[in-house]
């Protein structure tokens, strides 16, 4: 028996691992792999696949029983989990882990941390917003004594129930004087949980009523007037404190994680660089594309105005209907321009399965532009929208802008990243989908691509580079806001005056970096960069082929792009294993 399984006896419940069935797989196009190949690779399989696979699953099963998000009983349970674990791990011998296994490690051992600070920020914002929902204790109990397989009391209930309708109906009334003693960010979050509570409660009532007719006789008028209370408490608090209602445009209101949160975020993406520092670097590559633009804008014959000339670029869009085929046309382009520089194996199945929608006027507000996988999805004008908008999503969605962002959603982006990781360490992606690997990758094959041909002409080019741009203000914008240091508002005007967004696509994207775990917007560049300067590491100095590079990255499975390069430049490695690649130098 080896010693990886051994570790498994130490989980409850602990099973072994089969080994997979190798099978010669189809729709690989003209070199599919070689059987042997296959069977090799399978030898080569991390020793703590199964191990991961159980902390995903138990952690699930955890977080589907105790539902009660901020729940005193939920908390407890989940950190008394992860410490366990952090125990347990502790026990494994490192030494006697196959690489890949040890790769796995510092991965779960980083996650484990990383989820056990997750349950402690869970608990403080819980006690933030604990004044505006004094009832929640009562409400949250019901549910958790039916899952503790403890038979209600319905007459208790309904005492119960009566009380928190009494209860919401004065703090309604009284809502207006909660306003300037709150800040926005508690009362949405309080907003939200107040709206959980009656999801559970509904749940909660759904499993006596008409099965209890004791049940039935004391709970059903008490339990509507609470039902009802909530969502006037909570309509009460958007409206009073948040200045959201019917029929107005939603204000902007994130929730911002400040440096203690970013560290940590930061720790898991294995990322050594403050904040601070990873500012610097968007400044600067901000600068850098800048300078770009203005060489691109004089050869269009705008001069140094490269605004002028990416707004001559949002005039070229299609009319209403024909937006597919550009991108169907652009695809074709990108995926034949890609096999020709014989850099990557792309399946021929993953070039054949993908297909195209179009994104719905509710979707564009918080995601205006393209987003991809086996289904990708385009943003463009529908006949319900206001006239105002219809022109602002043509001219943020012209075929010019999608040029350098098609391969980076279909392949060798996105959709190829799942078509990928879907077969080959499947265990990683689940437990620690990283965007830094994700919007890494499809972000690095633009820089790839601009270094060579691939742009048609002039107009392609003003597309690539507001991407770039846009990628670079990213990373400066989202930052200073999770730092505390930008408003909402000053994140949109610094996307519409320094890199020529349409206003409402502006609001999108800073509505959307609100609801994004808080690293992703800048995971696109900082993971390029990584892997930018890791192929300098091993393709450019000679070690590996560019196919074997990407190969491999593919292959490997979602991980911290520092494991990645771990991986591929065999790396010796410790338990307390640290990151410490400075990918960029010092900004």
């Amino acid at each position: 028996m080896n010693k990886w399984c051994l570790f498994l006896l130490l989980i409850p419940g602990g099973v072994f691992a089969q080994s997979p069935d190798i099978i010669l797989p189809n729709g690989w196009g003209d070199d599919p792999p070689k059987l042997s190949s296959l069977v090799e690779f399978a030898r080569n399989e991390s020793d703590l696949r199964v191990a991961i696979t159980r902390y995903i699953e138990d952690k699930a099963a955890l977080k589907r029983r105790y539902e009660v998000r901020y729940s005193p009983m939920r908390i407890k349970r989940l950190t008394n989990f992860f410490l366990d674990w952090q125990v347990t791990l502790k026990k494994l011998s490192f030494q006697d882990l196959n690489h890949e296994g040890q790769i796995d490690y510092i991965a779960l051992r980083n996650r484990i941390q990383y989820d056990l600070e997750s349950v402690r920020l869970e608990e403080g914002r819980g006690q933030q917003m604990a004044p505006l929902i004094p009832f929640s204790d009562h409400l949250r109990r019901l549910q958790e004594d039916r899952h503790d397989r403890k038979r209600v009391d319905p007459r208790s209930a309904a005492s119960t129930l009566n009380s928190v309708a009494n209860e919401l109906i004065q703090l309604t009334d009284t809502i207006e004087e909660q306003s300037g003693k709150v800040s926005p960010v508690i009362a949405r979050r309080a907003a939200i949980q107040i709206m959980h509570l009656r999801d559970v409660l509904g749940d909660w009532n759904r499993f006596y009523e008409g099965y209890d007719p004791v049940f039935n006789f004391w709970v059903p008028e008490p339990y509507e007037r609470v039902r009802v209370g909530l969502k006037s408490y909570a309509d009460a608090i958007n409206r009073e404190l948040l200045g959201i209602s019917e029929g107005r445009k939603a204000p902007i209101i994130g929730d911002p994680i400040l440096d203690e949160g970013l560290y940590a975020d930061l720790t898991v993406e294995m990322i050594p660089y403050t904040a601070a520092e990873l500012i610097k670097i968007g400044e600067h590559e901000f600068s850098w594309i800048e300078s770009q633009f203005r060489a691109v804008s004089n050869k269009m014959g705008y001069g140094d105005d490269w605004l002028a000339a990416m707004e001559h670029t949002k005039d070229l869009a299609p009319p209403p209907g024909d937006k597919p085929w550009t991108i169907f046309d652009i695809a074709k382009y990108s995926e034949n321009f890609i096999q020709d520089l014989d850099n990557i194996t792309m399946p021929s199945l993953s070039r054949e399965i993908w297909r195209l929608e179009m994104q719905t006027p509710e979707r564009q507000l918080i995601n205006p532009f393209f987003t991809g996988g086996e289904v990708t999805r385009v943003s463009y004008p529908t006949a319900e929208m206001r006239h105002d908008d219809k022109m602002m999503s043509m001219r943020g969605n012209t075929p010019h802008f999608n040029f350098g962002t098609v391969h980076h959603e279909l392949v060798p982006g996105h959709h190829m990243q799942k078509f990928m990781s879907d077969r080959f360490n499947t265990h990683r992606g689940r437990l620690h989908r990283t965007p830094f690997w994700e919007e890494g990758w499809a972000l690095y094959w633009e820089f790839l691509l601009w270094n060579t041909d691939f742009p048609r002409n002039d107009p392609d080019r003003i597309g690539m580079l507001f991407w770039r741009l846009h990628r670079a203000a990213r990373i400066i914008f989202s930052l200073n806001y999770h730092l505390g240091n930008w408003t909402p508002q000053q994140a949109v005007d610094f996307l519409v005056d320094r890199v020529g967004h349409e206003r409402a696509n502006a609001e999108a994207e800073v509505r959307r970096t609100t609801i994004d775990a808080p690293l992703y917007q800048i995971a696109y560049m900082i993971g390029a960069l990584q892997l930018r300067k890791l192929r300098e590491e091993v393709v450019e100095s000679g070690n590996i082929s560019a196919r074997e590079f990407h190969d491999s990255v593919m292959q490997g499975g979602w991980l911290p792009i520092e494991l990645v390069r771990a991986r591929l430049i065999g790396q010796t490695l410790t338990p307390d294993f640290k990151s410490q690649w400075r990918f960029y130098g010092d900004p």
